[in-house]
């Protein structure tokens, strides 16, 4: 037998190499076309292998062909033939390439992991990998490459006992390195296991501190997780490494820096781009939700209008104008937000923003029928249920809206206005006792100088509302 060279390592086709042992040494690869006369297989799978370290792997499969051709028996040819293959997404052909590779050598263990791990990562072809992996572990337990693929595809399909169990098992091996960790702390985290997720991203960085990617991982799990201050830390590490060096980095760090509560960073990252960056409209939009004031500039919304006219299929831009001519035009924000719902008929935000512009229009029987629809799917949406009691209440339904209100004041006690709201709208239905009840449990949560205006109505009306009840006028409801 020849020992045959492995090709060089070039992005992830170092998958693909692989170090065949038993075999004797090659000379050096021969220049030429495939099938040029050479009638020595070797050669010709040397030459194979050179062509697809170049990545070219239609040349790199004629040669490994022609070496076939001449020594059918070539399990090595078969399989680098498959792995380019592979490399060309002709996922069919690899596979039987890759059977007749197997059916030569049967026990090939790290060729499994190879092709395997090639073709659940940068195949998409979970269903095929699987089996492969498994055989690959079968033959080496201790094959860390396989059983982290084969717990990535496990947690994938919803298997997170298995994949778990996958993952641990590659930790556990002294070979584990950062990337086995990130891996285990990513299928910890789709299990919705946090703190062990933080634990795996402290390990891989114990292991290689400089690995930046477990540094990212962990800041953006420490604010999901409500550690601003452990979050910052990570994400001075990460700007000191040139993480915000080009523009796309800098967006992504102010962003961050903003989640962690620090806004002055944020601005900084943004006022340290250049004045071409900072035009952009994805910087004047992201500066303005760091800035947030409740409102929007109308620099803001140029730049929006800037994004949506080059991306108009984009649900999210136009929801986001929306929102931002919410305020200022409630017809263009009825105009976007009905948009954004033709596109995503079932996004419940946008429902809820389209029901707002239309309550700003004074559409109020048209934003009931909306609100009602999103209430129907989302029961416990705050703001669906506020905006359908001011739609009920101004159309003077009170005996409807007081219900609305109530289930307010029973979600979020603590908010003075809806009380006067029952409370005037049981006042406006005859029912004096139950609105003097609500008016009291308004004063006792008003705030003086936010609430000082409906405080001065309230203290205006009681001491008639008191002397109502005292001669026993309200006991009948007036009709809403």
């Amino acid at each position: 037998m020849f020992r045959v060279v492995c090709f060089r390592r070039h992005l992830f086709l170092a998958f693909a190499a692989v170090c065949i042992a038993g075999c004797c040494q090659l000379s050096n690869a021969q220049t030429g076309e495939p099938g040029d006369g050479e009638t020595d297989p070797v050669k010709l799978f040397e030459r194979g292998q050179d062509a697809h370290a170049k990545n070219d792997y239609q040349k790199a499969i004629n040669l490994y062909e022609a070496a076939i051709k001449l020594k059918p028996e070539f399990p090595e040819a078969e399989f680098q033939r498959a792995m380019a293959l592979l490399a060309l997404n002709r996922k069919t052909d690899a596979l039987d390439g890759f059977k007749r590779a197997f059916a030569l050598r049967p026990n090939w263990a790290i060729a499994y992991s190879k092709f395997g791990t090639f073709l659940g990562n940068y195949g998409n072809d979970s269903a095929a990998a699987e089996p492969i992996l498994r055989r690959a572990i079968e033959l080496d337990s201790k094959d860390e490459l396989s059983l982290v693929t084969l717990a990535e595809i496990r947690a994938r399909a919803g298997d997170r006992v298995e994949a778990l169990s996958l993952v641990h098992s590659a930790t556990a091996l002294p070979s584990a390195n950062a990337s086995t960790w990130r891996k285990r702390a990513m299928i910890e985290k789709l299990g919705g296991d946090n703190p062990a997720a933080l634990l795996s991203l402290d390990r891989a960085l114990t292991i290689e501190p400089r690995n930046l990617g477990a540094r990212y991982e962990r800041a953006i799990l420490k604010l999901d997780t409500n550690d601003p201050a452990g979050a910052f830390a990570d994400l001075q590490v990460l700007e000191q490494a040139g993480h915000a060096r080009e523009l796309p980095g800098a967006l992504e760090l102010a962003e961050l820096y903003a989640r962690a509560g620090r806004r002055e960073d944020a601005i900084r990252i943004l006022d340290a781009l250049s004045a071409a960056d900072k035009s952009r409209p994805e910087v004047v939009i992201l500066r303005g939700d760091i800035m947030d004031n409740g409102s929007s500039s109308e620099e803001e919304r140029a730049a929006l209008e800037q994004l949506a006219a080059r991306d108009p299929k984009n649900a999210a831009l136009l929801g986001r104008l929306g929102s931002a001519y919410r305020r200022v035009d409630a017809t263009k924000s009825l105009g976007y937000y009905g948009a954004a719902l033709k596109i995503e008929p079932t996004n419940i935000r946008y429902a809820i923003g389209y029901a707002a512009a239309l309550i700003q229009l004074r559409r109020f029987a048209d934003a009931e029928t909306v609100l009602r629809r999103v209430l129907a799917v989302a029961p416990a949406e705050y703001t669906a249920h506020t905006n359908l009691a001011i739609a009920l209440y101004e159309q003077k339904r009170f005996a409807d809206a007081i219900p609305e209100y109530e289930w307010l004041a029973r979600e979020k006690p603590e908010i003075a206005a809806t009380y006067f709201f029952i409370a005037t709208a049981h006042d406006n239905l005859g029912a004096y006792q139950q609105a003097l009840d609500a008016y009291q449990q308004f004063l006792s949560h008003a705030d003086p100088e936010g609430n000082k205006l409906e405080i001065e109505k309230v203290n205006l009306r009681l001491p008639s509302l008191r002397a109502q009840i005292q001669r026993g006028q309200g006991n009948k409801q007036k009709k809403p």
